[in-house]
């Protein structure tokens, strides 16, 4: 017998199982509203395709898509396609993503970029210190390496 399927009789003969038990068996505790690290991953891994299809599309200031966008733009977009919702800013997008390390960063997290407190540029990390995003008005869509170290990391949920 599987330690998988060990799990309902455990359950039943204890009425109960704590978080450590059901660990120990191979079990998995689900919480409404959130999502594994795998799924939060095949978001973000759709999201950074679709921002990567959008690559030499105007930048344009408030732009949301389909065809010119601005930094917050592309993200909220991009995720929006893979049924995420993101707020408007870079700064309200930061607020509403799981905050995570250079470390834990995976393709598809977006990347914050900030002076001080105050988050001011938003792309989403391709992997290998790059980044596709909007970068300012008179360029396009693109894939670039991250200039600089003051960035900060967030998942979406």
């Amino acid at each position: 017998m599987t330690a998988l399927n060990r799990v309902p009789s455990l359950l039943t003969r204890a009425g109960t199982a704590s978080a450590l038990t059901l660990a120990a068996v191979g079990g998995t505790i689900v919480a409404p509203g959130l999502v594994s690290e795998a799924e939060a991953a095949t978001h973000g891994t759709k999201a950074l395709k679709i921002a990567a299809s959008k690559k030499g599309s105007p930048y344009g200031y408030g732009a949301v898509g389909p065809h010119r966008f601005d930094c917050s733009g592309l993200t909220l977009y991009s995720y929006k396609r893979v049924g995420k919702k993101l707020p408007r800013t870079a700064a309200q997008q930061y607020n509403k993503t799981r905050h995570i390390s250079k470390g834990n960063r995976t393709r598809g997290d977006l990347v914050f970029f900030h002076s001080g407190r105050s988050v001011y540029h938003v792309g989403i990390y391709a992997g290998k210190g790059k980044i596709w995003h909007a970068p300012k008005r008179g360029t396009v869509v693109r894939l670039e390496k991250i200039w600089t170290s003051s960035v900060w990391y967030g998942r979406v949920r």
